[in-house]
């Protein structure tokens, strides 16, 4: 992956792309007050580096409450991080990362349709070249206060 130097243009396209990834160029261009040329080019520029590793949708949790969530906690060796951030991006079971500190460098949030599904996923993420540990917990109910 190449280091791209980024400005605010860039980081206004990817704000606007988070909370709409199927927002046209044209959409974006007029949002920004850019050419769509200038847009096209910055998220051609941004995938090719590596800056947008792919583009996804959000689902409401309760719109599959036969789904069952997890967190897996992952301990990563080295200085192997953003490898494993384009690793775990490809994983169809996980649909939230999140860098954290202390114990644990990472914690992934899993959705997946049967514990086998569960245990496949993670035999997957346990098998990443840079992954040192992991541990996952279940989630079994919400409490909302």
């Amino acid at each position: 992956m190449n280091k791209l130097s980024m400005d605010s243009l860039d980081h206004q396209i990817l704000a606007l792309l988070r909370g709409d990834a199927r927002a046209s160029v044209a959409t974006l261009a007029k949002k920004l007050g850019v050419s769509r040329g200038t847009v096209n080019n910055r998220i051609a520029r941004m995938e090719q580096s590596g800056v947008i590793l792919g583009y996804s949708i959000r689902v409401r949790p309760d719109s599959r409450p036969e789904e069952i969530v997890a967190w897996t906690s992952i301990a990563i060796e080295g200085h192997e991080t953003q490898r494993i951030i384009a690793a775990l991006s490809g994983e169809p079971a996980v649909s939230e990362l999140h860098d954290t500190n202390g114990r644990w460098d990472m914690l992934a949030q899993l959705r997946v349709l049967t514990m086998a599904e569960l245990a496949e996923a993670l035999e997957r993420i346990r098998l990443i070249k840079g992954i040192a540990a992991t541990e996952t917990s279940i989630h079994l109910k919400s409490l909302k206060f």
